[in-house]
């Protein structure tokens, strides 16, 4: 839908005579190549799909996947499908732009699936080599229905039948749509719900789009047994990307501008190991790891610094890593960064541990918050008179957030910050349940400039990160194979600068 207005290239000069078409139209080996297989993940949303019907009984529910955003004139971003989108039809990385997943009610109870998409053009159409859009000489080979089908165990149709469905039967008076994902897709909706003699005013047919939306954002709360392989899956690559990273330091040292370095050296990771980054990731060396969403990475990685690298590879499936580490570049942390990287460490830990069924989503940074408090307290960083007690009091204290001014945790998933859009009781004063994945992550931030701080603190920041699945009786770090201890961490380097000297040890004997 989004992509109709969309500029197109003009200054190709294709040959648009008659014989020049024919000419393309001519020529192909037939297509015998058999309908996609069925995908691992289709039970998976089948099963989706009905529980959100349950809660939707008789209502049209529309689900685009949004349309290529332009970059520049014909150039566009990379496309990446509406997370509610991706989760319902199955599809992740190789979905088509401009997508829609309707859920339309059956007489008798219930929602047939039906996808909506462009499937390729025929070989006899300008479209296959003159459209920079949907060309198949432009994009490639895109599936046609049967493909779609046969994958996702749904029914799928041409997009161009997609506003008569809309507006078909009774129902068209009771549909919902996800708005954010696709605008110009929603006013069509609004229209549909309005011609077809809706009752509901516009704010309260916003009101029920944004219920659906609120809605399909908590079903991910809990993962299934499918979608935790898959994070272990974006976890383990994560793993590896880090490995490339420390592996490399030293060359991000020598090369200046080391944090674009070590950002491409992890990029090139995420799109071997999945589909890229689960978000842009931060490569923070020094005084820059004192900015917490630190993205534009164009520094300098200097020996004796600290480097700080939050980053997290996304698989095809789109469900993402969130890891942290804080790295000495030299390999071994100077006294004062271990007293601070130590008392993160302590802090993390203690989230940790609060993470289990019953507990509350706050109680995590809760405990990580009183352990940071304490040694802000210890270190006689708190103004003058003011207690532990005071500063812990939510209401009226909170002097220590000066050096942590972010929150523990957040729900991870096919969204780096997953189910955002629930509401607050349910989000910060949720209680926590088997199956959900959340990160906790306490900081320690001592800006270049902070007067208030200790000279040997200034320019040094901490951040330990890692992704937590809540279990039956307790909780499972799903990162733990990644060490965090500080001497942990040391020998973690180590290890890998003996390898790489092992390894160009071993070309050097090669060439002898």
């Amino acid at each position: 839908m989004t992509s109709e207005n969309q500029p197109k290239a003009g200054h190709r000069g294709t040959p648009a005579n008659n014989a020049f078409r024919d000419f393309m139209a001519s020529g192909w080996a037939t297509d015998d190549r058999s309908p996609t297989p069925r995908a691992e993940v289709a039970d998976h949303a089948a099963r989706r799909r009905e529980a959100l019907s349950g809660q939707f009984p008789g209502e049209r529910l529309v689900l685009p996947a949004g349309g290529l955003k332009v970059r520049s004139n014909d150039t566009d971003f990379t496309f990446r499908p509406h997370t509610a989108f991706a989760h319902l039809s199955g599809l992740g990385a190789h979905a088509e732009p401009d997508s829609v997943l309707v859920l339309d009610p059956r007489p008798g109870g219930g929602h047939e699936a039906v996808l909506y998409f462009r499937p390729p053009a025929p070989r006899d159409t300008e479209e296959f080599y003159n459209d920079s859009r949907y060309g198949e000489f432009w994009v490639g080979y895109r599936p046609t229905v049967a493909d779609v089908e046969s994958e996702l165990g749904l029914t799928a149709r041409h997009i161009d039948e997609l506003t008569a469905d809309l507006g078909k039967d009774e129902a068209a008076a009771r549909l919902r749509v996800v708005r954010s994902a696709d605008a110009q897709l929603a006013e069509l909706v609004d229209t549909t719900r309005t011609q077809a003699g809706s009752a509901l005013t516009s704010e309260e047919q916003a009101e029920a789009d944004g219920e659906l939306e609120r809605h399909l954002s908590g079903m991910r709360l809990c993962k299934d047994a499918w979608e935790v392989e898959e994070m272990r899956k974006a976890i383990a690559g994560t793993h590896r990307g880090f490995d490339a990273i420390i592996a490399t330091l030293p060359e991000a040292v020598r090369k200046g501008r080391g944090e674009r370095w070590v950002e491409g050296v992890f990029g090139l990771y995420a799109r071997h190991e999945g589909n890229g980054v689960g978000y842009e990731s931060i490569c923070a060396s020094g005084d820059h790891a004192n900015t917490i969403h630190w993205t534009k990475n164009t520094g300098e990685v200097r020996e004796g610094d600290l480097i700080l690298v939050d980053a997290g590879i996304e698989v095809d499936s789109l469900f993402t890593a969130d890891i942290t580490r804080t790295l000495p570049v030299s390999g071994r942390f100077t006294d004062v960064q271990r007293k601070i990287y130590d008392a993160v460490h302590e802090a993390q830990q203690a989230g940790m541990e609060a993470v289990k069924p019953g507990n509350r989503f706050s109680d995590v940074h809760a405990a990580a918050n009183a352990v940071i408090a304490r040694h802000i307290h210890e270190w006689g960083l708190l103004p003058e008179g003011v207690t532990l007690e005071q500063t812990l009091d939510k209401e009226n204290g909170g002097w220590h957030r000066r050096w942590m001014v972010h929150g523990t945790s957040h729900h991870l998933g096919m969204d780096v910050h997953d189910c955002q859009l629930l509401l607050r009781e349910e989000y910060m004063d949720g209680e926590l349940k088997p199956g959900m994945i959340l990160t906790v992550e306490p900081g320690l931030y001592f800006k270049a400039d902070d007067l208030l701080a200790p000279e040997e603190f200034r320019g040094i920041g901490v951040r330990i990160e890692d992704d937590v699945l809540v279990t039956e009786d307790g909780y499972e770090n799903l990162s733990a194979a990644m060490p965090r201890g500080s001497y942990e961490v040391e020998e973690w380097i180590a290890g890998l600068a003996e390898n790489a000297g092992n390894a160009g040890n071993a070309g050097n004997a090669d060439q002898a």
